[in-house]
Order: C-alpha cells, then sequence, then structure tokens
C-alpha cells in the first residue's frame, strides 16, 4: 500500500511541476500546444511532457521535479533524449502544420524552493 500511495504522490508532484513549466512557458511568451503527447502504440517513443510554439519554433519540453537541479539533470538520459526525439518526430507526421518550425528540445528543472531553471536546447538529435 505504501508503493501505491508514493506513486501516487510522485504523479501529483510530476503534475504540479508541469503546471508551474506551462506557466513559465507561457510567461515567455510561448504558445502551449499540447501536454502530455501520447506516441503511437508499440512505437518506443513514450510521452512528450510539453510541446510549446513561439514564432516559427516548436519547443519539445521535458519537465522533471527533483530534490535538487543535479538530480533533474541526471534524469534525462541519453536513451530518453532518443525516445524523445522519436515521440518528437512523430508528432511532426502527424502535425505537418508544424513541419516547417525549427524543432527543439528543452528541459525544465523544478526544484522545491527554488525558480525553475529551463535549459533552452538542452540537447541536439542526429539528422537522419
Amino acid at each position: 500500500m505504501i508503493r501505491a500511495e508514493s506513486g501516487r504522490a510522485s504523479h501529483k508532484r510530476g503534475l504540479w511541476a508541469e503546471t508551474v513549466a506551462v506557466w513559465l512557458l507561457r510567461a515567455k511568451g510561448y504558445q502551449i500546444i499540447g501536454r502530455r503527447v501520447p506516441s503511437p502504440r508499440g512505437s518506443k517513443a513514450g510521452e512528450i511532457d510539453v510541446v510549446a510554439r513561439r514564432g516559427c519554433l516548436l519547443a519539445f519540453v521535458e519537465i522533471k521535479a527533483r530534490p535538487s537541479v543535479e538530480a533533474g539533470l541526471y534524469a534525462v538520459s541519453e536513451r530518453q533524449q532518443e525516445r524523445l526525439a522519436r515521440a518528437a518526430e512523430r508528432f511532426i507526421k502527424n502535425q505537418p502544420k508544424y513541419a516547417t518550425c525549427d524543432l527543439r528540445f528543452d528541459v525544465i528543472i523544478i526544484v522545491p524552493g527554488r525558480w525553475p531553471l529551463h535549459l533552452v536546447d538542452a540537447w541536439r538529435t542526429n539528422p537522419s
């Protein structure tokens, strides 16, 4: 039972962090295109936390709520970056109106008692 409660608390903390991140992005002039955007089943691409647009720029944003900035950075593994890149690819295929936008991968780290850290252009993908 403790495990389930911990899972619910973690999920609730994640939703709160996502809401904080969305408000931060809006304050910076981004339009939120989607939250918790799923990839098709079996694509091994995972979920995109937030898709945000500003002008001709489309940002795929990974949000991490962690006890420290270092823990947040560590949580965005290379494998996760690859999965997010696949999810972004799928998103563009399903939403061709964004195909001409510049794409970017950002991370927002939410740490208790600190201002959210927005890492712009946190990593790049290899062109395919």
